[in-house]
């Protein structure tokens, strides 16, 4: 096992791999565990993971390491309600925000390790591949209703996703219409800037802005250097008809300016301030009512319900760059979220993951969970419906015959990479020459050839 774990630690040094779905990539590793709840969507309360002991053997026990701070409390709450109705100890560790990677060589060097993680698609496989079990045979893997939600290498399969989930942007419909608007004036990216730059332009009377901070710190940059990086790659990928490359050109790098430009000059901040805003900063913004848009996920959902809005004050629309039929296009929708069940654990233990897995995606108490708590689509055949509005209306884009917008940002070459374009994004927006846009380029097309290399050996 050691032998495995350096050679996971050797290839993350040089690849770092991309679990950044909704996360960012903070300076230090902050988990919590079954005792802590977050205090809030999207953070984390600071305890020590587990201590490094033996798990029990008899009937065998569970170590979910979860990658999703956001949904922190509601895994502590369901674990709890697995334990008491089986007696099965489960133990549900989340990492902090952009520090899941780190945590997780930390934890897989333990006796007692995760018995259950994830990782964010092939290119995270192929780190820790040696250390998933072949759920091939497993009832879970039974429940799964399309084999497109799996990882797999002929017969074997070593992860199966759990959860869909569509981002964009959010819309306060109150404050669009308060400024003259309705959701039906926005169709495109132009019909979205004449939208921005007439609210910024009477940001002063109407007493708000288009677009909450983009911010740039590790807990918001993920929003900006992954989910907006997506489109420019997305829509190369569908005019080049593949769906990976070694070698990113660059088509649809004028819209990524275009549509960075639009954030950053029609939001509640100063440009320049950009660096040292927070994820927490943008979603108080939205939620104080100081801006219209705010660029994140169906995950926010339940914070922002909680945080006062009701369905009938929210939207969600695609973010347009310009490109592609943008009359036809939907959210952006897909997952990095795939459960692994650790190869090197007890038997018992394995045995007692499967079981755990198993019951969150059948049972009336898990999936009831996984939809109302977590607000999750499940790609599993006892799914629940999900009363999540943002959800709902990426079923209703489909149904319409939009076509949602496929996440491709597993297909990043490294962590590495991602920091290199938030980077150079930061220093753009500070100072927005061409220059300075040049290094975002160089950055996004060399930076993916040099890290792609690296991760590939050659």
């Amino acid at each position: 096992m050691k032998k495995k774990l350096l050679s996971a630690i050797l290839s993350l040094s040089l690849v770092a791999t991309l679990l950044a779905g909704c996360g960012g990539s903070g300076s230090t590793a902050t988990t919590s565990t079954s005792e802590a709840s977050t205090s809030e969507a999207g953070s984390t309360a600071e305890s020590e993971a587990p201590a490094d002991t033996a798990v029990s053997a008899e009937g065998g026990s569970v170590y979910y390491l979860n990658f999703k701070p956001e949904q922190d409390e509601a895994w502590q709450t369901l674990a709890k309600a697995y334990t008491e109705e089986t007696g099965v100890e489960v133990t549900v560790v989340t990492a902090a925000s952009g520090q899941y990677e780190t945590t997780l060589m930390s934890e897989m060097g333990k006796s007692s390790a995760p018995t259950l993680f994830q990782v964010n698609g092939p290119v995270g496989l192929a780190n820790w591949k040696d250390y998933c079990y072949d759920l091939s045979g497993s009832d879970v893997y039974g429940q799964l209703t399309s084999d497109a939600y799996a990882l797999k290498e002929g017969d074997t399969v070593y992860s199966i996703a759990y959860v869909i989930e569509s981002y964009g942007l959010i819309v306060n419909k109150t404050l669009l219409k308060e400024a003259g608007y309705e959701l039906t004036d926005i169709a495109s990216f132009e019909d979205l800037k004449k939208v921005a730059e007439d609210i910024t332009a009477r940001s002063a009377e109407l007493g708000f802005a288009a677009f909450s901070s983009a911010g740039m710190d590790g807990s918001s940059d993920w929003r900006f250097k992954t989910h907006l990086a997506n489109l420019p790659i997305y829509f190369e990928y569908q005019e080049d008809g593949i769906s990976s490359t070694e070698a990113i050109k660059g088509s649809y790098l004028d819209n990524y300016r275009a549509m960075w430009d639009l954030y950053i000059n029609n939001s509640t901040c100063d440009p320049a301030d950009l660096s040292a805003k927070t994820g927490d900063d943008s979603r108080a913004e939205f939620l104080n009512g100081d801006a219209v848009f705010y660029q994140n996920g169906s995950w926010e959902y339940n914070s922002l319900i909680e945080g006062g809005y009701t369905d009938d004050d929210l939207a969600m629309i695609p973010i347009y760059v310009g490109a592609g039929d943008e009359a036809n296009q939907g959210l952006c929708t897909g997952t990095e979220n795939y459960w692994c069940v650790n190869a090197e654990a007890d038997p018992a233990d394995i045995q007692a993951t499967l079981d755990f897995m198993n019951w969150c995606v059948t049972s009336e108490a898990g999936t009831t969970a996984m939809a109302s708590d977590m607000g999750f689509v499940i790609p599993f055949a006892a799914a629940v419906e999900s009363p999540n509005l943002f959800v709902k209306q990426d079923v209703e884009y489909t149904a319409a015959g939009k076509t949602p917008v496929s996440w491709n940002f597993t297909t990043m070459p490294s962590e590495e990479w991602k920091n290199g374009v938030g980077s150079a994004l930061t220093a753009y927006a500070a100072d927005q020459s061409d220059a300075n846009w040049d290094a975002v380029v160089a950055a996004f097309v060399d930076g993916w050839a040099t890290e792609y290399a690296l991760a590939n050996g050659n």
